[in-house]
C-alpha cells in the first residue's frame, strides 16, 4: 500500500472514530476542540548495531516539533478522543573516537516526519479551571526527509573483532589494517553520506512508515471563555524498525558496511498548545 493511500485510510479511520463516539454518545458530549502546538524534544536513535561500534558515543539531542494541529472530542465522563498532525524533526549526533578515545567527528543523523496520533485521553476535575490529563495511543509517522552523514577525518579506530577491512574500505580510502583490530586512514577530513532520503538510490535506507506508541500527560489551563493552553510531557516509541528494507537485506547479505542492529526512533519532550473550545 503506496504512503499517500494509508494515510487516508488513516485519518479516515479515525475521523470514522471520532463521528461514532459522538453519534452514540451525544447525550454526554461536553465539547469539541481545535488547537496548535508546538514542542521541544530530546530524541534518541536506540541502534544495536551504532551501540556496539566502540567508534561512536551518543550525545544528548535536542530537536523541535514546531508544527502541530489537534481536534478532539472531550465528553462529560473524563473521556476524550484525539488526533493530530504534527510535524516533527527526530534523529540524533553520535560522537566519533578515534583509538586514543577523542571525539574527532561525529555521525549526523537527521529525520523529518509527518506524525499522525491517534490519542485516548482521561482528563480530570473537568469541570475545574485546571484539569489534569492523561492520553496514550498509537502514532503512524510518514518520513519526508532524510539524511545519515559521518564527519570522519585521517587517524587510528577501534573497530569490532573481524571488521576492521570492512570499516577501513568505506571510511578511509587506503587506509591501512592493523593486527589489534583497528584500522588508520590517511586521508583527509571528508564527509560520508550513509544514506539520503533525497537520493533515489539510497531512499529505501530509510522505511517511510514508522508505527508509534505515543503518551503524554500534564494540564489544561483555562485562559478565556472557550480558549485554553495545554503544557504536557509527551514521548513516543518506535515499534517498527526505522531502516528500510532494502539495506536490512544488505546488512543480512553481508553486502553493507554497518554492523546488523534493530532501530528504532525514541522521543521524550515537552509540548505546549493553544485550543479553542466549541459546546456541543
Amino acid at each position: 500500500m503506496k504512503t499517500n493511500q494509508l494515510s487516508t485510510l488513516i485519518v479516515g479511520f479515525a475521523t470514522s472514530i471520532m463521528l461514532c463516539l459522538g453519534a452514540n454518545t451525544r447525550t454526554n458530549a461536553q465539547t469539541l476542540h481545535v488547537g496548535a502546538t508546538t514542542a521541544v524534544n530530546a530524541t534518541f536513535v536506540l541502534d544495536k548495531g551504532l551501540a556496539d561500534d566502540p567508534r561512536y558515543n551518543s550525545t544528548f539531542t535536542v530537536k523541535a516539533a514546531p508544527i502541530g494541529l489537534t481536534v478532539g472530542m472531550d465528553f462529560k465522563n473524563g473521556v476524550a478522543i484525539q488526533l493530530e498532525g504534527i510535524l516533527a524533526k527526530q534523529g540524533q549526533v553520535f560522537d566519533l573516537i578515534n583509538a586514543a578515545k577523542n571525539v574527532v567527528g561525529k555521525r549526523e543523523i537527521d529525520l523529518t516526519y509527518i506524525q499522525v496520533p491517534l490519542m485516548f485521553r482521561y482528563i480530570g476535575n473537568m469541570e475545574k479551571k485546571t484539569r489534569f490529563n492523561f492520553m496514550l495511543g498509537p502514532q503512524f509517522s510518514f518520513l519526508t526527509a532524510g539524511r545519515e552523514i559521518v564527519t570522519a577525518p585521517a587517524g587510528t579506530y577501534d573497530t569490532p573483532e573481524g571488521q576492521a577491512a570492512v570499516f577501513s574500505s568505506v571510511y578511509g580510502q587506503g587506509a591501512i589494517i592493523n593486527a589489534n583490530n583497528t584500522y588508520t586512514t590517511l586521508t583527509p577530513a571528508n564527509e560520508y553520506v550513509v544514506a539520503s532520503f533525497n537520493n533515489p538510490v539510497a531512499a529505501k535506507n530509510y522505511s517511510n512508515f514508522d508505527l508509534q506508541l505515543s503518551g503524554g500527560f500534564g494540564l489544561d489551563i483555562n485562559v478565556a471563555k472557550n480558549i485554553y493552553i495545554s503544557a504536557l510531557v509527551r514521548a513516543s516509541y518506535g515499534i517498527l524498525d526505522a531502516r528500510g528494507s532494502d539495506l536490512i537485506s544488505s546488512v543480512k547479505g553481508g553486502t553493507s558496511k554497518e554492523l546488523f542492529g534493530r532501530r528504532s526512533n525514541l522521543l521524550v519532550g515537552l509540548q505546549l498548545g493553544a485550543h479553542y473550545t466549541f459546546s456541543l
